[in-house]
């Protein structure tokens, strides 16, 4: 009888410690940011805080867990989540600059906008998750940079301080990818978490500092 090997290696005990620190640092951020929300903010903070904080743990949960198994219809059907997490904390990250900074016309377009992009890609995921891996990341990208048609109104709304942090967290994500497509690269994927990490703790600070002051 033939044996696989249900074994896991270096880089994906790496990978799984990595974003379980994430995990962690997650759950502290949801609490942080409700509670914030609820002394300095509206109803839409704590809303838009909320449903942020939750795809940020989302994000980290699964792909924990994903990196945790060995390979197997487990590790298979956690990839699927792990991969859908990630448009789902795109559009979670959108969703307190539409709902508390831009609102309005331009607010609520891109919400529905990301949120149903958001949504295709989860059943792209479902459908096609072993297929069109250069597109996804394509995907990923664009998506992440659909603000960029909202710039004007959020300088004219945003702090300053959000906005360096809002930047400077999309560039560390996009950089990231890199390592992310670099199969060649010795513990690349372990490169792209900790990018991935860099990236969320940035945006965490433009969430942060949505709250009035």
């Amino acid at each position: 009888m033939n044996k696989t090997n249900k074994s896991i290696n270096g880089e994906e005990i790496t990978n799984a410690i990595s974003h379980g620190v994430g995990l962690c640092l997650a759950i502290a951020a949801l609490v942080i940011l409700v509670v914030f929300a609820n002394k300095f903010g509206s109803v839409w903070h704590i809303v838009s805080f909320s449903i942020y904080g939750s795809t940020l743990i989302l994000l980290y949960l699964f792909s924990t867990l994903y990196h945790s198994f060995p390979d197997g219809k487990v590790k298979s059907i956690f990839k699927v989540f792990d991969h859908s997490a990630i448009y789902l904390l795109i559009a979670g990250t959108y969703t307190p600059l539409t709902l508390t900074a831009l609102r309005g016309k331009i607010g609520w377009t891109l919400f529905g906008i990301v949120w149903a992009i958001a949504i295709a890609g989860i059943i792209f995921k479902i459908l096609w998750i072993k297929k069109f891996k250069a597109l996804s990341t394509i995907l990923y990208i664009a998506m992440g940079w659909l603000v960029i048609f909202a710039i004007k109104p959020l300088f004219q709304t945003l702090n300053t301080t959000s906005m360096v942090f809002l930047v400077v967290g999309g560039v560390l994500y996009t950089v990231g990818t890199i390592f992310y497509s670099g199969k060649k690269i010795k513990y690349n994927h372990a490169i792209w978490h900790f990018f991935v990490l860099a990236g969320s703790a940035c945006h965490f600070f433009t969430v942060l500092y949505l709250l009035p002051r």
